[in-house]
């Protein structure tokens, strides 16, 4: 870099930051040049948008970031545009899991009797596909909120994501008929705030699907005792107290409390899922109300709070590079739930190998804002209220 480019940008990070050093960097080093000092003024995502703008004619993004207790802006080359995919194949996903959706749905619809070998009830369903739309419009509208909550919130901050790639996974492989779905963020956002917002939209929206197909698929249901064995979908809080709403019980209703006080014995139930519940009356679910506990299934999974899950972005814009200091932590939870369900220890390993890293964004120096901060504390308790511990309860 010439003399006078030199100056010229020292004259721009001059207007918004007070340098007490500057480190040259080169194509190696991965950096244009570097400024050590701190900001001039409190609102530092203003300067940043001041920056970018008069750096723009040079091709160059500024970075900002803090170290060793101070700031720091490093200028960077402006990276090509991101590009999107092709449309067509998200469509294609979508269309294949529709499909896969559709075809569970018609496999828990079957009319043949509960004896009935699994090629016949495969045969079935199939060429009864049509009995699946209840249960697929409930489950694919939830995945679809949550989705687009997503990519409408990345849209409107100007940030590139693409459209939602849904995966098809058609029974007996999976009980929902899908693995569920994804965005993908293709730039860096531009500060905590943009990616707070972000990865906060999906969880939302996708509950605020989740709950009415929950309810009125709950009405929908029906009550039985349990005998024999089998297997139930797990508890959390807000599904527990859903049941309590509809059906006026807390659910699977014990044939009795053996002494122990009815808080202790749900706590201990929701972790563990002990006692068996044989002989306890429970709803028999609706296909519907199975769509609707599967969006919470999916808005808890997705607050998990590591690396690009939901939950890690949210860890990540409340505590910034801090939250990597939590991984240890979150994991040993997960370890220690697998010994009231192994599937915790799959997503412990996966979690530990691909879920360590964050979206950092361009701006890290600037914190959310108090609004936000009272959202954060609301995702955590809409954490703690739909985290299922058990997700399938074997019984009998």
């Amino acid at each position: 870099m010439s003399l006078p480019e030199t100056e010229i940008l020292n004259e721009l990070i001059a207007k918004v930051f007070a340098y007490e050093s500057i480190i040259h960097g080169d194509t190696k080093r991965g950096f244009v040049v570097q400024y050590h000092g701190h900001l001039l003024g409190d609102d530092s995502a203003t300067a940043y948008d001041q920056l970018v703008e008069s750096l723009a004619p040079y091709k160059l993004t500024p970075l900002f970031q803090e170290e060793n207790g101070k700031q720091v802006i490093i200028l960077v080359h402006e990276v090509a545009p991101p590009q999107l995919p092709n449309i067509t194949i998200n469509l294609l996903f979508f269309l294949a899991t529709l499909a896969s959706v559709l075809f569970t749905g018609a496999v828990f619809e079957t009319e043949l009797p509960a004896n009935a070998d699994l090629f016949a009830v495969l045969e079935d369903a199939l060429f009864h596909i049509w009995r699946g739309i209840p249960f697929a419009v409930s489950l694919l509208s939830i995945l679809l909120a949550h989705e687009f909550g997503h990519y409408l919130m990345g849209r409107h901050h100007n940030t590139k994501v693409t459209l939602p790639f849904f995966l098809p996974l058609p029974y007996p492989f999976s009980i929902l008929g899908t693995l569920g779905a994804f965005i993908q963020m293709k730039e860096r956002p531009k500060n905590k705030r943009v990616l707070f917002d972000i990865g906060l939209a999906g969880p939302l929206a996708g509950l605020a699907v989740a709950m009415p197909v929950l309810l009125y698929g709950l009405s929908l249901s029906t009550l039985s005792t349990l005998s024999g064995s089998g297997m139930l979908e797990g508890n959390s809080i807000i599904y527990l107290f859903a049941k309590f709403a509809v059906l006026g019980k807390f659910l699977p209703e014990p044939t009795s409390y053996n002494g122990v006080a009815p808080v202790l014995y749900w706590i201990r139930y929701i972790f563990t899922s002990t006692p068996s519940p044989i002989g306890a009356l429970d709803v028999q679910v609706h296909n519907i109300a199975w769509a609707g506990w599967a969006g919470l299934l999916v808005t808890s999974l997705n607050m998990i709070p590591m690396g690009t899950l939901d939950g890690g972005h949210i860890l990540y814009s409340v505590f910034g590079k801090n939250a990597k200091k939590l991984a240890p932590f979150i994991l040993a939870a997960l370890f220690l739930l697998g010994f009231a369900w192994q599937g915790w220890w799959m997503w412990a390993l996966m979690l530990h190998f691909l879920g360590r890293r964050h979206a950092e964004p361009l701006d890290q120096i600037t914190e959310l804002d108090s609004t936000r901060r009272k959202w954060a504390i609301f995702a955590l308790i809409v954490f703690i209220l739909v985290f299922i511990p058990v997700p399938l309860v074997v019984y009998g």
